[in-house]
């Protein structure tokens, strides 16, 4: 079977049945119909420990890090340990563009997949709605008299499809002719600040923080200043709620929140991981593509301000990932593997290594991956969760728990003392294995204006490829001696963090030549082609 007739076989539990697993009555819900809710309760009793899933550099199609994810809180529910997932809501750029879905497969889905993967509760919506009228307020500011002197546009607007014909666009404007640019909704400032945001008032400070542009003295212009950050918080206000569904086996799944990783921070929200924190104890989260892009944003953006310890990491590595990393070779890709356990090792939190296994993995191949990371000290459990479901992720979950024991004694690599320049070179050492940074004259001049406005404390969050450790997409495996070029620095005041263009990597991907739209239908009442 597909995974929507999975899906659309499986008999699912009403919504209020899933929240009452964690304690939460009617009152503590806004029910969207019968399997899907926002969580309104705002902090539950406990203090959960937190899993972060990642995984090894993947092939276009992704390794399956959520499939593994919803399997291990599938087996810890198995097990009757206190779980909740806490992932991301997938942008409508995969699904028409090139990976399809992003609620799971198989027997480990999150449900209703359909909504989940398309409209699902409207935050995105409301998200693109929130940055797009930050962009019509400016040029009407402007339109309008300009009397906050708006000489420069810095602010992009969003679209939560894969165009790239609107990259780069021209606008007219009091007979004035201004460069625009459109993101793709998870690459946007919005979104990550959404995602960033402590609770609503916090939300509506770093709305207000947003810097729209410069005047003609070079000073910046905030959304502030166009006394926006109101109207834009009564957008976001219902969108800031939690989502609870389910898995098919009925395990509570908060989603919500969705920045890409490869362009943004890549991580669900702050405000529902600590909210599942503390209804559950275990709470399993995932980070985008591979360790050098989510997992690294996680531990060093996301943990120290929403002060979250991980207890333990879990790598996803597939077998054909790693022949992809060599060309078609295992032997000559598997060192992509050390790549990712160099850099994870740096933050001192227990790491467990899952082989996500495939039905046409041979038993060699398997074995051969098993030997290897055994060699290195690392523990390495199979998991069958598409196949099998919770039950074939039970010896994962067995070692995570008995990971989580051990002590954590979580640091992040970067510090926010460290200049914008140290930060970048402590990365690009530690996670990218180069010893060398390229800037373009346009990266060295926005560093000086970093400086120039006293925002050098903020962290980096570095846009590249996912394909390779480096920014070279071509540089598969562990490439030794790369360079980073860092071609652009974005400031995101308001999200409170410094995006780092490097390589080739856009805001807003394209579609590919085969893109997935053409295999999505509705026959007889009933979507297909979501996989």
């Amino acid at each position: 079977m597909t995974d929507l007739e999975i899906a659309h076989n499986t008999k699912l539990k009403h919504i209020k049945i899933i929240a009452s697993k964690l304690n939460l009555t009617s009152d503590d819900i806004d029910c969207y119909g019968k399997n899907k809710a926002k969580i309104v309760k705002e902090k539950g009793e406990k203090n959960g420990k937190v899993i972060l899933v990642t995984a090894i550099n993947p092939t276009p199609y992704g390794e399956g890090k959520t499939t593994v994810s919803i399997g291990l809180a599938d087996a810890f529910n198995k097990l009757n340990k206190s779980i909740l997932l806490a992932l991301r809501e997938p942008s409508l750029g995969p699904v028409f563009g090139i990976k399809g879905g992003a609620t799971g497969g198989g027997y480990s889905q999150v449900v209703p997949m359909e909504d989940i993967n398309l409209h699902f509760t409207g935050d995105f919506h409301a998200i693109s709605a929130a940055n797009n009228l930050i962009s019509a307020a400016v040029y009407n500011h402007i339109e309008q008299g300009n009397a906050l002197d708006i000489k420069t546009v810095t602010f992009s607007r969003c679209l939560d499809v894969n165009d790239r014909s609107l990259r780069d666009i021209k606008l007219e404007c009091k007979s004035d002719e201004y460069l625009d640019h459109f993101n793709i909704t998870a690459a946007s400032e919005v979104m990550a600040l959404f995602c960033l945001a402590t609770d609503i008032d916090d939300l509506k400070l770093r709305l207000s923080k947003i810097i729209v542009g410069f005047n003609s003295k070079d000073e910046p212009i905030y959304v502030h200043d166009l006394k926006l950050e109101g109207a834009l918080t009564v957008l976001l206000k219902d969108a800031f709620k939690p989502n609870l569904v389910e898995t098919l086996e009925g395990t509570p799944a908060i989603i919500h929140g969705g920045p890409f990783a490869n362009i943004a921070h890549g991580c669900s929200s702050v405000t529902s991981i600590k909210l599942a924190r503390s209804l559950a104890d275990y709470v399993i989260t995932e980070a985008g593509f591979g360790s050098d892009l989510g997992a690294e944003k996680f531990l060093d953006i996301v943990c120290p301000k929403a002060d979250i310890k991980p207890s333990t990491i879990v790598l996803v590595v597939t077998v054909r990932a790693l022949k992809y990393n060599g060309n078609d070779s295992l032997e000559k890709g598997i060192c992509n593997i050390d790549a990712h356990l160099n850099h994870l090792k740096g933050y001192n939190v227990p790491i467990v290594v899952c082989l996500n296994k495939f039905a046409d993995d041979s038993i060699d191949d398997i074995e051969y991956i098993k030997d290897y990371v055994k060699r290195r000290g690392y523990a390495l459990e199979v998991s069958e969760a598409y196949s099998k479901g919770g039950e074939g992720a039970l010896g994962l979950a067995n070692a995570v728990i008995k990971s989580s024991d051990i002590s954590s004694n979580f640091t992040p690599l970067v510090s926010d003392s460290l200049s914008i320049r140290d930060k970048i070179s402590k990365l690009n050492k530690a996670v990218y294995n180069s010893n060398y940074v390229d800037y373009s004259d346009k990266a060295l001049e926005k560093l000086e204006l970093i400086d120039k406005l006293g925002l050098s404390y903020l962290p980096i969050c570095v846009a590249k490829t996912q394909y390779s450790i480096s920014d070279d997409p071509k540089l598969l495996g562990y490439p030794k001696d790369n360079i980073l070029h860092v071609r652009d620095l974005i400031i995101n005041s308001g999200a409170g963090f410094i995006t780092v263009l490097s390589g080739k990597i856009y805001t807003m991907p394209g579609l590919p030549k085969k893109p997935n739209y053409e295999n999505i239908d509705l026959i007889d009442g009933e979507i297909i082609g979501l996989f």
